[in-house]
């Protein structure tokens, strides 16, 4: 069964009625429980859970120091190509988006990679908008290829693919997979998404499975903070990593927490989700998935990322740019929604030593695969 399948006859809007009918017992109750089920989630997420924030905090902390460590991973992002077919009213690379348009060269890529490797990093994520025509599969795989001596891990961020491709670019040696749902609520998607191939919800919600299917090391979940009700989306997206932690026990979970940034098309979230509700967010997620890594970006602003690092984050994008050559090879060529923290890179591994945390810049080689 996929996720696809498991969620089919649940109703958003009976979700959305249980979190609110939840109490403080039912907080309680899912706090003190050894193995939390998902109605346990649906407690901690519940506005009955706000007055009891701090206690969800302290075991949020309990939890990943016993699990992670105090470390947090370090990568950045690549925008290979802001070219798409898409146009999702939130985003910035709506094809109907008057803004100027790249793709990088190979020899471009290379100039980004080794800009980013100079700085420390280990870890890349490889972004395109949804535009095979630019970037194709194929393309993925020679990028990835010569990124290899470059970075310990490579993970994508692209357009949905079937498992054998994903299988191709597994040999390549992209070992991720990023792949948000954007909003699990099916009829605000098709608001969204007006036209283009990242209409179709259910092939969308069936790519973690695909991903999970081809073998990545790693499969990044998430829902996009501003389109719908954060209480309920979170409930999904708890559902839908649990389902993958069950499924997929040999691949490494995690959840991003991405919020609505400006960008271009001046979209105005509808369902804005605050500053406490990414703490609450966080919190819930973390106690309900002890073991799943939890990602933070640089939409986020900084003294925000720093009161979230005891938190339960476990991975932190840093000095990031979200507009293709935004390292190395400056040009005209603008990004999907504006960066929040511009710290430098270094800026953010200081403040992490300081607040008691290791700045990680690599945790593991392809050779362990080999070996």
């Amino acid at each position: 069964m996929s996720f696809l399948e498991e969620i089919r006859n649940l109703s958003w809007d009976w979700m959305k009625a249980t979190i609110s009918e939840k109490t403080t017992s039912d907080v309680e109750r899912a706090l003190q429980a050894e193995k939390r089920s998902h109605d346990d989630l649906l407690a901690l997420l519940s506005p009955a859970a706000e007055p009891m924030l701090e206690d969800l905090a302290q075991t949020t902390h309990r939890l990943t120091v016993q699990r992670f460590g105090r470390v947090i991973q370090l990568y950045a992002p690549i925008y290979l190509s802001n070219e798409c077919v898409n146009a999702c009213v939130y985003c910035g690379f709506n094809r109907h988006n008057r803004i100027r348009r790249a793709t990088l060269t190979p020899e471009e890529v290379l100039e980004e990679a080794a800009a980013l490797n100079q700085s420390g990093f280990r870890h890349v994520l490889l972004l395109t908008g949804e535009s095979p025509g630019s970037v194709s599969p194929d393309d993925l795989g020679r990028i990835a290829e010569a990124l290899r001596p470059l970075f310990a891990s490579i993970s994508i961020e692209v357009y949905p693919m079937d498992t054998p491709s994903y299988s191709v670019l597994i040999e390549k040696g992209v070992d991720g997979l990023t792949i948000y749902q954007e909003s699990y609520h099916r009829g605000r998607y098709a608001t969204i998404h007006p036209s283009g191939p990242k209409r179709d919800y259910d092939r969308r919600l069936d790519t973690p499975d695909r991903g999970g299917k081809a073998g990545f090391r790693r499969l990044n979940v998430g829902a996009l903070l501003g389109l719908s009700d954060w209480r309920v989306e979170g409930a999904f997206v708890g559902m839908h990593a649990a389902y993958l932690l069950r499924r997929y026990w040999q691949s490494h979970i995690a959840v991003s927490f991405p919020r609505l940034r400006p960008a271009a098309g001046g979209y105005i979230p509808e369902h804005p989700a605050s500053d406490r509700a990414m703490v609450h967010l966080m919190c819930a997620l973390r106690i309900y998935l002890p073991d799943a890594g939890l990602v933070l970006s640089t939409r986020e602003p900084a003294q925000l990322r720093d009161n979230l690092i005891p938190l339960g984050v476990t991975h932190m994008s840093a000095g990031s740019r979200t507009s293709p050559g935004g390292y190395a090879s400056p040009r005209d060529a603008e990004g999907q929604f504006e960066i929040n923290d511009t710290r430098s890179t270094r800026e953010v591994a200081r403040k992490i030593t300081a607040l008691g945390y290791e700045p990680l810049w690599k945790d593991w080689d392809a050779a362990f695969l080999h070996a």
